[in-house]
């Protein structure tokens, strides 16, 4: 009976989506403020609809109900609790419900927080929101019904892939798609801006704390799930520019490039059409991001690799939702540009080169993973384009930002000083050449580039800290209370900056001056990396509630004292015919010691084991980088919630003053 309320309450979702898109689009045409009202209404109503049946589907998963179909093949009664939960999304059809989940959560909290925004704006917001919402309801509804039963019912599930039964990817999907649909409510209000013809700083005001919102789930969803990747996959790297990897990298690219267009939307009035543009663009990338997980074109760890008939209904909705939108962005964008001019140099001038910057970056990662898929579709080859080439274009690409970004912060609106700016960063540039010149040393000269690097991150950390520090006047009486008046927004700002910075550092680091051994071992063998002497002392079966491991322990010492002991598993899991490994990290600052296991394949090898055993300098700076990001951006987010669209309260004035301009 649930599962069937849950099919239900998805059909009238998709009535209430229907009568979204069309009842306050018109009343805006007309003027009428009863029909505009009605998109409020109406996104509450779908959003309860869906989440009705959201519960519905994973109340079925928490009980096990083996009489639908999407909990035979996801789920099994032995599975801890949390991966059932987590089933629930961990396929194409939950994960498609969580998707229209999250999207029409966003619709109901603009109708519900977004009382300061103009009636109208609102109204054809939440109608062009609707859109989106009948494309993913009735793609589902008629496509891939979640609810689907089976009889009759089996005793048993087929299990959750075990890939996916760990605690990152548990989160790791609603983050990640907080941000990809998150960014459908910022193209929303484009694509209103755009029919109502009008784009100002209070549309940027209104506009910014949903992209932030967006694009700090989605910084937190791409680390969580690099890090799964790292200590899950057993390979012990954190980025391969899988396709799947990418398609939620270039929405983020996009994304950060939009937060920064819209501040100068907001402060000067001006790059509204690119801000529009980036707004169309960002939200279409999440769009492909779906289609190609979907529709069937790659075999990955991250995708859903389903019949490509369904790919076909997808790519419709993106050539309705992309070439609708562009189409009326080429007919609107040339008549609302204006605002003000700026100098070459300028603040608005640095921040134009960001966004250059950064399209070019996500334009490079986009022909890198569309282009295979294009040749095989054309000619029948198969290529791979894998880290070389990424590494090649997007590196030389990303360093001239992070100078940018350095600058770009003591750089004044309308006109700046270059020269009076680049004096006061002769600290950040002098450290900065003697940590490469130290880095050069240490390492015995090279790799060149990620010297370079490491040399660049330093400036970048060492500028944004110096920009911070002159602006509070830090070391003036007074400080803490400047730092207090300041805008969270801009203490976020820094924060994130900073991330940048050490995640750069932690990327070069692990990238660069990894050292990698693979080795047969049996109990007694030693191996040497890194200074580290780590002995394989035996291997022991461990039984899991649904799975049956292998475990290994290590004995690590350091010239001669003993350090840690490290215990990899290789886990079986009958029910799913698959195994997982199990790494096992010493953690520290300067780097980890990364050991996992495999049954080796080699012959002559028999009664040993594959030891895989890594040396990553600095790769924990990576998580702690994405955390100063996901911090900059809470951080700034709590500021623009606040006051976001809202007329500023003033003190009534002395009798008989007169009012200021």
């Amino acid at each position: 009976m649930i599962p069937e309320l849950g099919q239900f309450a998805l059909s009238l979702a998709l009535i209430a989506a229907l009568v979204q898109s069309v009842l306050p689009m018109l009343g805006a045409a007309r003027g009428n403020s009863l029909w505009m009202r009605s998109a409020q209404a109406s996104a509450l109503a779908q959003f309860a609809l869906i989440a009705v049946a959201f519960w519905a589907l994973m109340r079925s998963y928490i009980v096990s109900d083996f009489t639908v179909l999407n909990v035979v093949n996801n789920s099994h009664s032995l599975k801890p609790l949390i991966y059932k939960i987590a089933g629930t999304w961990g396929n194409h059809e939950g994960s498609l419900l969580l998707w229209v989940f999250i999207l029409a959560g966003f619709g109901a909290a603009v109708a519900f927080f977004g009382r300061n925004i103009p009636e109208a704006l609102k109204a054809r917001t939440l109608s062009v929101q609707a859109w989106i919402s009948v494309g993913f309801i009735s793609f589902m509804v008629f496509t891939s019904n979640p609810f689907t039963r089976v009889f009759p019912p089996p005793l048993d599930g087929n299990d959750l892939n075990p890939l996916l039964q760990d605690i990152g990817l548990a989160i790791h999907p609603p983050l990640l798609y907080v941000g990809y649909v998150g960014f459908s409510i910022v193209f929303s209000f484009a694509v209103a801006a755009l029919i109502e013809g009008r784009v100002d700083p209070a549309w940027a005001r209104w506009v910014r704390p949903w992209t932030l919102a967006a694009w700090t789930s989605l910084t937190a969803g791409i680390g969580l799930g690099s890090w799964w990747a790292y200590y899950e996959l057993g390979w012990g790297g954190w980025w391969f520019w899988d396709p799947v990897e990418n398609v939620s990298f270039m929405p983020w690219l996009l994304g950060t490039a939009l937060l920064h267009s819209a501040i100068v939307t907001e402060k000067r009035d001006t790059f509204k059409s690119w801000t529009i543009l980036l707004a169309i663009l960002t939200f279409s990338l999440s769009l492909l991001g779906t289609f190609i997980v979907r529709s069937g074109l790659l075999t990955s760890v991250h995708a859903f690799a389903v019949d490509p008939e369904r790919g076909i209904y997808i790519l419709g909705l993106l050539f309705v939702s992309i070439g609708g939108s562009l189409a009326l962005f080429a007919w609107r964008a040339p008549s609302m540009e204006g605002g003000g001019l700026f100098a070459p140099i300028s603040r608005e001038a640095g921040l134009l080169i960001n966004n250059l910057l950064l399209a070019t970056a996500t334009a490079t990662v986009l022909f890198g993973t569309l282009y295979p898929l294009f040749l095989e579709a054309i000619t029948g080859d198969k290529i791979s384009v894998g880290p070389p080439f990424f590494n090649a274009g997007f590196i030389p690409i990303m360093l001239p930002l992070l100078i940018v970004m350095g600058i770009g912060p003591f750089l004044s609106w309308k006109r700046a000083d270059l020269r009076g700016v680049l004096s006061r960063l002769k600290v950040a540039f002098a450290i900065a050449v003697i940590a490469a010149l130290v880095v050069w040393y240490l390492t015995t000269g090279g790799p060149v580039l990620a010297v370079i690097a490491m040399g660049i991150a330093i400036w970048l950390l060492v500028a944004t800290a110096q920009e911070w520090i002159t602006r509070v006047k830090l070391f003036q009486s007074g400080a803490w209370a400047r730092i207090r008046r300041q805008p969270r927004a801009s203490h976020g700002m820094t924060l994130a900056h900073i991330g940048v910075a050490v995640l750069v550092m932690g990327a070069t680091g692990s990238s660069a001056w990894k050292e990698d051994i693979v080795a047969f071992a049996s109990p007694g063998t030693k191996v040497e990396i890194a200074g580290f002497e780590l002995t394989f002392e035996k291997i022991e079966p461990q039984q899991g509630p649904n799975y049956v491991a292998q475990v290994a322990t290590l004995n690590v010492t350091r010239d001669g004292e003993f350090v840690t002991k490290l215990y990899p598993e290789r886990r079986v899991y009958p029910v799913a015919g698959s195994s997982t490994t199990e790494s096992a990290i010493r953690q520290t600052l300067a780097g980890d010691l990364y050991v996992s296991i495999a049954q080796p394949a080699a012959e002559g090898a028999q009664g040993k084991w594959t030891l895989r055993i890594l040396y990553e300098p600095l790769v924990n700076f990576l998580w702690i980088g994405t955390v100063f990001l996901v911090l900059g951006g809470s951080l700034s987010l709590s500021d623009r919630r606040l006051r976001v669209g809202a007329p500023r309260k003033s003190k009534p004035a002395p009798v008989g003053a007169t009012p200021a301009e």
